[in-house]
């Protein structure tokens, strides 16, 4: 899989996490919201993490008003949902060297860290 750093614009933490890491302008930053994620990536993060769940931002409104409106989820639900909607995909996320970093916990981001500067 092609190095990615998968991102919202919109997200004040992932404009912060890419300033951390220092690859502002980087040609492998995607902006989920103008350049949807692939089914080929999707795929990807899914064979790594082994749940569509894992790769869902439940902090989202989309998911919220879901959620609020009873919706059961499934993973076939999860990933529907991550097909459709580029709010609901947990973020930022890089896909480095075939490895996964997911999420913003400030761990994660020493790991991105780590990984980019090897």
């Amino acid at each position: 899989m092609k190095n990615t750093f998968l991102y919202l614009s919109s997200c004040s933490t992932c404009v912060r996490i890419i300033k951390e890491l220092d690859i502002e302008g980087a040609p492998f930053l995607q902006d989920v919201k103008k350049e949807k994620i692939t089914p080929e990536q999707l795929a990807f993060l899914y064979a790594h993490t082994h749940s569509y769940e894992t790769l869902i931002n439940k902090r989202g409104r989309v998911y919220a008003q879901l959620k609020k409106e009873g919706e059961s989820f499934t993973e076939a639900t999860y990933k529907t949902l991550l097909d459709q909607e580029y709010s609901c995909l947990k973020r930022p996320i890089l896909i480095w060297n075939d490895e996964v970093f997911l999420g913003n916990s400030k761990a994660t981001v020493v790991q991105m860290k780590h990984a980019l500067n090897e």
